[in-house]
């Protein structure tokens, strides 16, 4: 995972001072591109602890076409109640523990404004395998009209499936990324969405192509930044899916097994909110 730390290096040795909504302070760039290749592991970061339970039942979360938070808690996941409290859920006229219009609705249940649905997921799975040659196998999260009825509008909001060769690609946007705390959950939840993907399509995984646009580290984040870049990375772990699995809706938690994830201690920082 040395093209983690190179970003958090560059980041920290090229990036503004910038303000932001919670008010907090950062520092950022524009515009930084990294490639995973699984082929070499699977990329969870080594150099501190990623709890992957919370990255496997949000992925899960979000092809259900869920957004409300009972299914993550029922399962002691609690990553997004901070945006799902009453105050929260009332100030966007949504009920308690639900989010709005957003990831996982998007990606189930695009609404039109002619009144169809349009379940992306399930589309790109099909285009695939009807014409794997597509340029238009495209996932997006972000729609003008509602982003402003969420607490937060969707940050990674727009993903492109890739084949060439038999070998299936994720490229993924990311408008806005937390690189301390959310960029690596992000990198390791859409490369277990491209082995999903790969698998009920009969593909090889092969590469993650990870585009950041407003690229920050927050200023409370970065002692702890520069800790991790102390650690020296150790091998890479390896993800193995239940292959009995064929439908992409179907993948339980139990479907996954990390296998020789010998991270670094995890390192504790504040979220932004």
């Amino acid at each position: 995972m040395k093209q983690y730390l190179n970003l958090l290096e560059h980041v920290l040795e090229n990036g503004e001072r910038k303000g932001d909504p919670q008010g907090v302070g950062n520092i950022a760039i524009c515009g930084y591109q990294m490639r995973f290749r699984l082929d070499d592991g699977f990329p969870l970061l080594t150099t501190k602890k990623v709890y992957l339970k919370s990255i496997i039942y949000e992925l899960l979360w979000f092809l259900r076409g869920d957004t409300k938070v009972k299914y993550l808690n029922d399962h002691g996941v609690t990553i997004w109640d901070e945006w799902a409290t009453p105050e929260a859920a009332a100030k966007y006229g949504n009920k308690p523990g639900e989010l709005g219009p957003i990831y996982g609705e998007k990606w189930r249940r695009w609404k039109t404004r002619d009144g169809r649905t349009i379940d992306q997921i399930s589309e790109a799975l099909e285009e695939i395998k009807r014409f794997p040659d597509s340029r238009r196998l495209v996932v997006t999260s972000w729609d003008p009209e509602d982003v402003d009825k969420v607490f937060v509008a969707p940050c990674h909001c727009f993903f492109k499936f890739f084949v060439a060769q038999g070998k299936l690609s994720l490229h993924l946007f990311q408008r806005s990324a937390d690189v301390f705390l959310g960029v690596p959950f992000n990198i390791a939840s859409y490369s277990l969405l491209l082995m999903m993907m790969a698998q009920v399509t009969g593909l090889k995984a092969h590469e993650l192509i990870h585009t950041l646009s407003d690229t920050h580290l927050y200023l409370n984040h970065l002692e702890q930044a520069k800790l991790q870049l102390t650690r020296e990375p150790k091998s890479l772990p390896r993800m193995v899916l239940n292959p009995k699995i064929k439908d992409i809706f179907a993948f339980d938690y139990e479907d996954f097994t990390l296998e020789g994830y010998d991270p670094h201690p995890s390192i504790k920082a504040p979220i932004g909110i």
